[in-house]
């Protein structure tokens, strides 16, 4: 497909990598040459240099033969525009704008028929919704949900005192006492797709596919606590911590909100009444330990500097902090941040990304399209949900008896309101949902690419 992305930014960037290795034909618009070289450089890409919510502009770019605009600079109302003008030019186009302001999210979901826009996201609410998550159910570092929350894939860290350390996959089902299946292991930075007879060691982190109802079970059985969350201390007062204080104020969790900025203080004590806003400096030992951390059931480290996110990661976790969620803005921090004890880690970017990649994979195909994509494995895996149709190849044969593309793992299946880890007896018919794990290279649009 032909698509113009407006902003180089981490989001436009990460868009260039990925949808440039999946062929398509791209375009870049940015004001900064420096980006514009850098873009040349690193990826398949046109580039041209201007504002893009300029008519001249996205004309210069090819928007009267683009499929797809995909606005992400740092400024709502310039992704606003460029998606209005670009539209004007173009009645077949779509376009995804990135949206961040609170207000100007809401405006749009009652105003949707003003604004010419296929798909709206937000790295920021995004990112919260998914702390949310972990916060609900501590013990893992991270969950995927698919199948309409039906079936999780959940990350899991080996210690040394883990029960699943030097144990052989074959023997699994002794250990966690319910039906699950290891899809992918991270070992020295590297995942790998284990057989029966791999051994799981000290360090490795792995991903778990299990039905949601499983997952109680298999944290009890692996000795893995559960306490509830009920007092929660954000570091830093961006946007992330005004989504996920908003959602943790229904959930009744009692937060704290720790903020340097004495302005953003006094806007977030205003939009947030239920939640304590204190002004001091997140990266102070003294402070931290004003605060009672001690006492906290968990941290959540959310500002806009890596290094200070994972130092106070660190801390917490020397401190007892029983759940600790690291927030990334650069993915490739993540190597560093696998040696480190920085518990569960985020990346509104990535988070973003995937959302959009999946639109752009449905509008190719959109008979078997996948349902979701979720990036695992530091990004060296795929987790994608499909819905089996009367087009969908081998329906009702034994998956034994189906030969897959290689790196390709059918990971789940889930008949209604039953979902289920597959073994070898197992099928699938239409109308079920089939979670896929894929770490080849080849890109898997629709369901029936995982066949060979």
């Amino acid at each position: 497909m032909n698509i113009i992305i407006a902003g180089g930014g981490k989001v436009g960037q990460t868009l260039a990598r990925q949808l440039s290795a999946e062929g398509h034909d791209l375009t870049l618009i940015d004001r900064d040459n420096q980006v514009l070289e850098k873009t040349v450089d690193r990826y398949d890409a046109m580039v041209v240099a201007g504002n893009c919510a300029s008519k001249e502009v996205l004309l210069s770019a090819g928007i009267a033969d683009a499929d797809l605009l995909i606005a992400a600079t740092a400024m709502d109302e310039v992704n606003l525009l460029c998606c209005m003008t670009a539209h004007g030019l173009n009645k077949n186009l779509h376009t995804i704008a990135r949206i961040r302001t609170p207000e100007y999210a809401e405006q749009i979901m009652t105003m949707r028929d003003v604004f010419p826009l296929s798909m709206t996201v937000n790295p920021e609410l995004q990112a919260a919704l998914e702390i949310e998550r972990l916060l609900k159910f501590p013990g893992f570092l991270r969950r995927e949900s698919f199948a309409n929350d039906q079936t999780q894939i959940v990350e899991l860290r080996i210690d040394s005192n883990s029960r699943l350390c030097n144990l052989p996959l074959s023997e699994l089902g002794t250990v966690v006492k319910c039906r699950v299946l290891v899809c992918a292991v991270l070992r020295a930075g590297t995942a790998v797709t284990p057989t029966g007879n791999f051994v799981l060691k000290e360090g490795d982190r792995i991903f778990v596919t299990a039905p949601t109802a499983n997952l109680a079970i298999l944290l009890k059985s692996l000795g893995i606590g559960t306490k509830k969350v009920r007092n929660v201390l954000l570091c830093g007062g961006g946007r992330v911590s005004y989504y996920l204080a908003r959602v943790l104020e229904d959930d009744k969790m009692t937060v704290r909100i720790l903020e340097y900025n004495p302005a953003r203080c006094t806007e977030l004590a205003a939009t947030l009444p239920q939640t304590t806003v204190i002004l001091g400096d997140c990266s102070s030992q003294a402070t931290l330990d004003s605060q009672g951390l001690e006492d906290m059931d968990a941290v959540v480290t959310l500002t806009g500097l890596d290094e200070t996110n994972m130092v106070v990661s660190l801390y917490a976790g020397s401190r007892g902090v029983g759940q600790i969620i690291t927030k990334l803005g650069r993915t490739e921090n993540s190597r560093l941040a696998d040696t480190m004890a920085l518990g569960s880690t985020i990346s509104p970017k990535e988070l973003c990304c995937n959302s959009i990649v999946r639109y752009v994979r449905a509008m190719q195909n959109q008979t078997g399209a996948a349902v979701s994509v979720h990036t695992i494995a530091d990004g060296q895996a795929e987790a994608v949900e499909f819905l089996v149709d009367e087009t969908t190849k081998n329906c009702g044969k034994p998956l034994k008896d189906i030969k897959l593309r290689p790196n390709v793992l059918i990971a789940g299946i889930s008949h209604g309101a039953d979902s289920q880890v597959p073994g070898g007896g197992s099928v699938f018919q239409p109308g079920d949902t089939v979670i896929v794990v894929t770490s080849g290279r080849g890109i898997l649009h629709t369901i029936n690419d995982i066949f060979a």
